[in-house]
């Protein structure tokens, strides 16, 4: 596009819209636009921080009118660099939050948070299906399936969608569920963000009468033990029980290894499904305990604030010996997080969602910070280091696609036929443009 049309179409928002505008160059425009993963770019032609619904019908209507795509970003979680050259849409002020615990269920806004909702959820001893970090918004989650400290319990965060309000490529504000708009529902429970503007969900919520949550640190040669009874346990562990193994290697810090767990119930049973762990040397610290589900977000202490991360994903077929050897073999650095999640449960069985069951065991995930080009190259050769170790399955959740990772590295082929037809019914004119679209499968 050229400077004066761009312009054009910034001038017609910001007289259209209640909420704000930015274009490049405008005061805030710089952190408004930036994506949570500050390591990803994505240079935008503007951002436009709705109000409301109607703001987001204008938006998407101004779009299909000038050839422009919209790039919805509830808080920039899981950009992949997509976004450049669109219209970058900010839906955090859409943060309303309708519990019912009657029929334990909630409706909220695109733009609420994971923390959020379990804060208005806690106080009637229910849950959501939250991950690690509070900060990401539940909308985008469920758009990638969505992994959850729960989902051995109760499977993906998407199988708990129970109803979508959405604005669709052509500007149209409705409700998409399973009888109204059954295509469409289900590729929004797990497809990606590809086929509709999300405004509002409305989501099954889940007893927690009980929870138990905290994480046992110990230095890093003790790595092989703790490796063990993570096995050990997680061999035989209830679907109310998620175990998390990390590595940790941080520069300012000697190499340290955790056990992460949640527990859906009492503590007592808790410590004796974890009973194993006594056998360990004593750790430098541990604090298991029961909690609110709103505290969950503590447990692994993730950073609240963007900052710049390489991360890679894979899921793992199986954690046998030489799997365990050879996660062991050679220092976590110069990656600072090599952590393998338990899967399996709920996670396990039945969904009528696009990434379908999850038959792997375990996920493995390599993280580490890009501080200078000489270091982003040791991270990446590690990361592809570790993961050729092992015995990857060759998919990944959507949520953790990274730059450059396609829609096919996470869905099934038929699943990814679907999707393709849903995206050519709904937006012919590719209006919409997702984090992770299925306009990039080839």
């Amino acid at each position: 596009m050229s400077p004066t049309r761009d312009g054009a179409i910034v001038d017609d928002l910001r007289s259209r819209v209640r909420g704000t505008v930015h274009a490049p160059g405008d005061t805030g425009f710089t952190e408004l636009s930036r994506p949570w993963n500050l390591a990803v770019q994505q240079d935008v032609l503007a951002v436009v921080s709705v109000a409301d619904a109607d703001d987001v019908t204008t938006v998407v209507g101004a779009a299909a009118r000038t050839g422009t795509a919209v790039s919805p970003q509830p808080s920039g979680h899981g950009a992949t660099g997509s976004a450049t050259g669109t219209i970058l849409l900010r839906t955090g002020a859409l943060d309303a939050v309708d519990v019912d615990p009657s029929g334990r269920t909630a409706t909220i806004g695109a733009g609420v948070t994971s923390g959020a909702l379990q804060r208005a959820t806690a106080t009637h001893a229910l849950t959501a299906l939250p991950g690690s970090t509070p900060a990401v918004s539940v909308a985008g989650v469920a758009l990638g399936g969505g992994l959850s400290w729960f989902g051995r319990a109760h499977g993906w965060v998407a199988d708990s969608v129970i109803g979508f309000e959405v604005v669709d490529a052509a500007g149209a504000h409705r409700a998409v569920d399973a009888t109204t708009d059954p295509d469409l529902f289900w590729a929004l429970r797990g497809g990606g963000g590809d086929y509709a503007v999300v405004t509002a969900l409305r989501l099954r919520l889940h007893p927690a009468p009980s929870v138990v949550g905290g994480r046992m640190l110990w230095e890093g040669r003790h790595a092989a033990a703790v490796v063990d009874e993570y096995r050990s346990i997680t061999a035989g562990a209830p679907w109310e029980l998620t175990l998390w193994l990390e590595l940790m290697g941080f520069p300012w810090a000697e190499p340290m290894v955790a056990l992460d767990m949640t527990y859906l119930g009492e503590e007592a049973e808790a410590r004796e499904m974890m009973a194993a762990v006594e056998r360990l040397p004593r750790p430098l610290s541990d604090s298991r305990a029961p909690m609110s589900v709103a505290e969950l977000g503590t447990i692994t202490a993730e950073p609240t604030d963007p900052s710049p991360g390489l991360a890679r994903a894979e899921l793992l077929a199986t954690l046998d010996d030489d799997a365990t050897r050879d996660v062991l073999a050679a220092p976590v650095a110069p990656l600072n997080l090599l952590q393998v999640r338990h899967l399996g449960g709920a996670l396990s069985g039945p969904s009528d969602s696009p990434h379908g069951p999850l038959a792997e065991q375990h996920l493995l995930y390599l993280f580490g910070v890009p501080t200078d080009p000489a270091t982003t190259a040791r991270v990446r050769a590690r990361q592809r280091e570790v993961a050729a170790a092992l015995p990857v399955s060759g998919r990944k959740p959507v949520t953790l696609l990274g730059p450059g990772e396609p829609l096919s590295d996470a869905l099934p082929p038929a699943s990814l036929e679907r999707l393709r037809r849903v995206k050519d019914e709904r937006d012919p004119h590719r209006v919409l443009r997702g984090n992770a679209s299925v306009l990039d499968v080839s």
